[in-house]
């Protein structure tokens, strides 16, 4: 399982990465990185199957404690995932954009 920075998570996002926000629909809701799917911890079971197995998932939640557990909880079923350090928090702290609103989930 990897970790990378806000920088490096910036980069690959600009390069269309693929991303999933494990937290709450609500906290989803309020603020999220653009271009994340919504994909609750709780259905991350469920989700497996929408999930691409030909490259890295990127791993987001609020801080980065949800998702180095979800990044974990991918890597040792073979997923390339890659947990995203300073969370959703750290993301708008450094002055990027975020996306409100709910979008389809990741299933």
């Amino acid at each position: 399982m990897r970790e990378v920075n806000l920088d490096v998570f910036a980069a690959e996002l600009a390069h269309g990465a693929f991303v999933i926000d494990v937290r709450e629909t609500d906290e989803y809701a309020a603020g999220h990185v653009p271009g994340a799917l919504n994909t609750p911890l709780s259905t991350l079971g469920s989700a497996l199957g929408g999930l691409p197995g030909d490259r890295p998932v990127y791993v987001i939640c609020a801080s980065g404690n949800r998702s180095l557990w979800a990044a974990e909880h991918l890597a040792a079923l073979g997923m390339d995932a890659v947990s995203v350090a300073g969370g959703t928090a750290g993301w708008a702290r450094t002055g990027r954009p975020l996306a409100h609103g709910t979008t389809a989930r990741a299933a």
